[in-house]
């Protein structure tokens, strides 16, 4: 057996078990020292004293994250440093501070590192994260990793205001920020040659995690969150195995942008559901509390869905009657399969 018929996932869930932790069981936040989230979330999270120190880590790896000679280099300064700040908006804390660690070949141009730093400063100053340090090594293809320190607010019962993924319950609605499947649509077409002021190219290219929102579900008291890196379905499905539920995710409801029906009509709901790296927020909370958040949200939130008791607990697309849609088969000929790193077979539109 080699690490592709594991997947990506099923490879974390082995690891987990190799340095003995294991996946978060309960929503309980814990109290005084020590972990209170581990392995299987957006981010770490353990307190230290009356801090809550959250912990994430991403890579960017030329010719699977990016196309060589496509991306400009300062967008993947941005894009490495935005997808860590996403894991951090997911959890509804705060980043603070960063370390990158770069592997270069050692004829990469002085100028496209001066370029990506540029990026990341840009990106840095946007989110109020500091840099502060990290690595270089020499590597046959250029790897950007990212690893992002925060910290979450506590209430005024000095539990920490955290937002994860195993909090979700049967009834509890589903909504995501902004639009979905930009990005997916926004890699096609830079590879089609698109500029890269193409409003669905910079959707790819620069994601904006909506860092708010998650701090303001986190302080109204949302339970359960997640990012939408490896595509809605997919994502999703992270939210239901570990609660034991089902999800109902209604295709007419899903947040389209124009740029997305105008440019793929045929294809724009797949996009949105399997895609990826929108980078947007899905929210799971009682339907009261959702309705307090997209009041006081300052982005787009569309209640896409509800948590259900299903036998087979994972997301479901329906459409207008009520019927289960049936998407495209992606890696292993599962319908609707968003993104793994390591399956040999077919790759989603979101990555390259």
């Amino acid at each position: 057996m080699n690490v592709s018929d594991l997947g990506e996932f099923g490879l974390i869930d082995r690891l987990a078990a190799a340095v003995g932790a294991t996946r978060p069981e309960s929503p309980s936040t814990g109290s005084g020292q020590g972990l209170i989230v581990g392995i299987g979330d957006d981010a770490a999270a353990w307190r230290f004293g009356d801090a809550v120190i959250l912990a994430t880590t991403d890579t960017l790896v030329e010719g699977v994250h990016f196309p060589p000679g496509l991306a400009p280099w300062a967008d993947l300064g941005w894009k490495a440093l935005a997808v860590n700040v996403s894991d951090i908006a997911a959890m509804g804390g705060t980043p603070q501070f960063a370390l990158i660690t770069l592997a270069l070949p050692p004829e990469t141009p002085l100028e496209d590192v001066d370029e990506l730093y540029a990026g990341l400063r840009e990106c840095s100053a946007e989110y109020g994260v500091a840099v502060v340090g990290g690595d270089v090594v020499r590597a046959p293809q250029a790897v950007i990793s990212v690893a992002v320190l925060g910290h979450a607010e506590l209430d005024s019962d000095g539990q920490p205001q955290l937002l994860r993924r195993d909090a979700a319950r049967a009834g509890y609605a589903i909504a995501v920020t902004g639009s979905l499947g930009d990005s997916a649509a926004g890699l096609r077409r830079l590879k089609d040659g698109a500029s890269a002021d193409d409003p669905l190219v910079r959707a790819h290219l620069r994601p904006k995690p909506p860092l708010a929102a998650g701090q303001q579900a986190a302080h109204l008291g949302v339970p359960c969150a997640i990012d939408v890196s490896d595509g809605l379905l997919q994502d999703l499905g992270h939210i239901c195995e570990p609660c034991g539920l089902g999800a109902v995710v209604r295709a007419e409801a899903l947040p389209l942008s124009q740029e997305l029906r105008r440019a793929f009509p045929a294809e724009a709901i797949s996009l949105a559901c399997t895609g990826g790296e929108d980078y947007q927020l899905v929210f799971i909370a009682p339907q009261e509390t959702m309705r307090l958040l997209r009041a006081s949200a300052q982005v787009p939130l569309t209640v896409i869905g509800e948590m259900d008791e299903h036998p087979e607990q994972r997301p479901r697309l329906i459409d207008e009657s009520g019927k289960e849609m049936r998407l495209p088969a992606g890696r292993q000929g599962v319908p609707g399969a968003g993104w793994d790193h390591l399956r040999p077979d077919g790759r989603p539109s979101g990555r390259t």
